[in-house]
């Protein structure tokens, strides 16, 4: 279990929701920081880079 708003936290819900790659980049969620995720997470899913 990951803390809370953490990195691996993020991650863990988006492959609970079933989202394991980026949409248009097609690189796996482990490689972005945790700011990107938590965008990623709320809806604002923009090609950004690491």
């Amino acid at each position: 279990m990951a803390h809370y708003a953490s990195k691996g936290w993020y991650v863990q819900q988006l492959k609970e929701r079933g989202i394991n790659y980026h949409p248009t980049d097609k690189k796996k969620l482990e490689t972005y920081r945790a700011a990107i995720l938590q965008n990623f997470q709320n809806g604002k899913a923009h090609s950004f880079r690491c």
